[in-house]
């Protein structure tokens, strides 16, 4: 299905901190914060309401999905070993009073309807207001899935 999406997996990158991209208990995968970024070049930076539009955060949650979806590759081994996305959090770094962080965090929603389909793909998610993220980025998405 990426082939015919037109997306290409980047490797996973190292975390940026002390922590781990990835862990898994039984087979159920947590996957850390993952952002926008292109090859570790940071794209998409600014918050909602001010200096990125709607669009641009779908695109940069899509972005981050697909970063995700690296990861998720990484520590399974085939994404066809997806038997369920259980959830997400996205975060979207925007101003005060900006309230369409929903329509933000539906990029990485959408992706993973297109990459999975939705019995797999149909999840739980919050789409939450933050004042800042890491390097100023836009979004940062956080999944938890359930693979064979």
């Amino acid at each position: 299905m990426l082939a015919k999406l037109k997306i290409e997996l980047p490797a996973s990158v190292p975390p940026a901190g002390n922590y781990a991209r990835a862990r898994s208990t039984g087979n159920v995968l947590y996957l850390a914060g993952h952002l926008p970024d292109s090859a570790g070049v940071p794209q998409f930076m600014g918050k909602l309401g001010r200096e990125v539009s709607v669009e641009d955060g779908y695109r940069a949650a899509r972005v981050a999905m697909i970063n995700s979806l690296g990861t998720i590759k990484a520590n399974v081994g085939n994404l066809r070993r997806v038997k369920r996305i259980i959830k997400l959090l996205g975060m979207v770094n925007c101003v005060a009073d900006f309230v369409q962080q929903p329509e933000v965090v539906n990029g990485a929603s959408d992706l993973l309807d297109e990459v999975f389909g939705k019995d797999v793909a149909l999840h739980a998610r919050s789409a939450v207001g933050m004042h800042s993220l890491p390097r100023g980025n836009c979004v940062e998405i956080e999944t938890i899935l359930e693979f064979e």
